[in-house]
């Protein structure tokens, strides 16, 4: 490099004083300094433990009840209180960006399907190893009597309600976090989808052979039933996927 040459160097960017306090905040909540439901000094105090304005400090609080990390209440007894985030939350904001990113086509249905099998195979394996009878009876309450009975929409409710019940019998709180916006965004695109009532009763059929296994505690066998049975509707999430990609786009 010759001497009137320029280098480019790695300068990180200097975050505000709001950002700044905002992470340490957050920081302190990671590792339980601050824990769910205790309340946050006042603005002004904060404003005096960090050095900073209380208008620094409201522009971290906004910041930090964006995340919903904290709630603020007004009145005697009001003030921000620490409400770390429920599994719902996270699914939620997750999914709201999963959304995003199919609109945008950046994530394909074979991404989906494909995250689908790595979370659902083993999940049914732990559902028959870790469930309680309550969880059990959950899945089996999923499933409809006669899937001939119901609509579309309803179906699709009770499809989604077992495989979510299988998930949540898993006793994993990661799965659960992750499994929730994939099935949330399938059943978006595939909720105005026909299908033969046969396709229906199939699948009632699958659905109880993989409840029968988790009750019977055979976790090899429900994993298996679970994979066999996601295989099965790939092809017919194929062809609504396509449909419904043809209707939003000629919109």
């Amino acid at each position: 490099m010759s001497s009137n040459e320029s280098i480019s160097l790695p300068v990180p960017r200097v975050k505000k004083a709001y950002e700044q306090v905002a992470e340490q905040l957050r920081d302190l909540m990671h590792r339980g300094v601050i824990s769910s439901g205790d309340r946050l000094p006042s603005e002004t105090a904060l404003a005096k433990q960090f050095g900073i304005s209380r208008s620094t400090v409201r522009e971290a609080l906004r910041r930090l009840s964006a995340e919903d990390l904290i709630v603020t209440r007004k009145g005697a007894q009001g003030g921000s209180f620490v409400t770390l985030p429920s599994v719902d939350n996270i699914s939620g904001f997750v999914s709201a960006n999963i959304n995003l990113l199919t609109a945008s086509d950046d994530v394909s249905l074979e991404e989906f399907l494909e995250a689908r099998e790595l979370l659902e195979v083993p999940a049914a394996r732990l559902a028959a190893a870790r469930s309680s009878g309550a969880q059990i009876g959950e899945v089996e309450d999923s499933i409809p009597a006669d899937p001939g009975d119901l609509n579309t929409e309803q179906l699709f409710v009770h499809n989604r309600g077992f495989h979510s019940a299988v998930i949540e019998a898993s006793c994993n709180t990661l799965l659960v976090i992750a499994a929730q916006p994939i099935m949330s965004v399938l059943q978006t695109n595939l909720a105005h989808s026909t299908l033969s009532r046969e396709f229906h009763e199939t699948i009632n059929q699958q659905h109880r052979d993989i409840a029968k296994a988790i009750a019977a505690g055979d976790g090899d066998q429900a994993a298996e039933l679970m994979r066999q049975h996601l295989h099965f509707l790939k092809p017919f999430y194929e062809t609504a996927w396509l449909h419904s990609t043809t209707r939003s786009t000629s919109k």
